[in-house]
């Protein structure tokens, strides 16, 4: 019976071990995720309304740019990911998310100059001509 008892002992002793491990957010670190979220919000909304750059193109890309550093914000601060949570394994998820969102960003921007290039109204002018 005494082997017993150890043995619920060391399994106890072991749980706590183990709770330690992971992140632990704060009230300061989710108000600083917040204010980041905020403000990466609010300078896109002024480029729009505002009007501060000339060319549509300069303001889509620091759109984008703006909206991908926010996407990276929220993994840090409301999600908890850092190459030392999760044996690393949060890190790599991180970079996979970082490469998916340059390749949805580039693709979106690509399909988006070549729609435009292609379907300019004098192109649909040219196209009533022909026999």
């Amino acid at each position: 019976m005494s082997t017993h008892d150890s043995t619920l002992h060391d399994a106890d002793d072991h749980d706590h071990e183990h709770d330690d491990e992971g992140p632990h957010s704060t009230l300061r670190g989710y108000t600083t995720g917040f204010i980041l979220s905020v403000v990466l919000t609010a300078i896109p909304f002024w480029f729009v309304m505002g009007g501060v750059f000339e060319k549509s193109s300069t303001t889509a890309i620091m759109i984008l740019f703006l909206g991908a550093i926010q996407i990276v914000v929220h993994m840090i601060y409301f999600l908890h990911m850092n190459g030392k949570s999760e044996g690393g394994w949060n890190l790599l998820s991180l970079i996979f998310t970082i490469v998916l969102v340059v390749i949805t960003l580039s693709g979106s921007l690509w399909v988006m100059y070549h729609l435009n290039q292609n379907m300019m109204p004098g192109m649909m002018q040219d196209t009533k001509n022909l026999p």
